[in-house]
């Protein structure tokens, strides 16, 4: 059994994630914390295998360190924070703890960047939009900038800024729109529900004790 902590568990992913790891196979739901709940993450660590960090901007490399320090494995989902501050605690870090990091747990999200790099080979020209409920922080989304640097690691070319929108009724969604001679190709993911993030979450708790190196980044290399 693996024991799991949430961090932010009382924000709307936070409680999708407990939720999930109560209903999940192998898993047991050991903390809560979120100030919100009067819970410090300190109060849990001694009690988690892996703690699942999806607070906001400001206090998720805190709280992220703070695990790795404890020696206990992190997943973090948070984004718009010092991603390059958390990769060297990770590599610094002598207790042995991985931190596994996603911009988006969606499968489908995942997918699509994987067909962008494919895509840019041949029609590199392209650009992003992503679309986000208006009480999402950070802008762009950690998603679309993961997006962005594939595929310019593919050879792609992303025209700037990427484009973001924050609108009620919206979940999470992108469409990457590549463009050619004569031609335009778009590749879009809808995430309509937070439900469609959390088979993402489930594995990484699952597969991240066992991760080669101290620090990985992308949901696809677990897939």
């Amino acid at each position: 059994m693996i024991r799991v902590g949430v961090a932010g568990a009382a924000g709307r992913m936070g409680s999708t994630v407990c939720g999930a790891v109560e209903e999940a196979d192998g898993l047991e739901l050991a903390g809560r914390a979120d100030p919100a709940l009067d819970t410090e993450l300190s109060h849990i660590l001694d009690d988690c295998d892996v703690v699942v960090e999806f607070s906001t901007p400001d206090t998720s490399l805190k709280n992220s360190i703070a695990c790795l320090e404890a020696g206990v494995h992190v997943v973090v989902g948070a984004t718009g924070f010092d991603l390059g501050a958390l990769r060297r605690a990770a590599e610094g870090a002598d207790s042995g703890a991985k931190c596994f990091v996603a911009p988006n747990f969606a499968i489908g999200a995942v997918l699509l960047m994987t067909l962008a790099t494919q895509i840019a080979e041949h029609m590199p020209e392209c650009e992003i939009i992503e679309l986000h409920h208006p009480a999402k922080l950070d802008a762009p989304s950690g998603t679309a900038k993961r997006t962005g640097e594939l595929i310019s690691e593919a050879g792609g070319n992303v025209h700037q800024p990427i484009h973001s929108i924050r609108l009620p009724g919206l979940v999470a969604h992108q469409e990457v729109v590549f463009g050619g001679e004569g031609q335009t190709l778009s590749l879009r993911h809808d995430s309509i529900d937070r439900s469609s993030f959390m088979p993402g979450v489930v594995l990484a708790v699952r597969k991240v004790a066992g991760l080669p190196e101290p620090f990985t980044v992308g949901l696809e290399k677990l897939l």
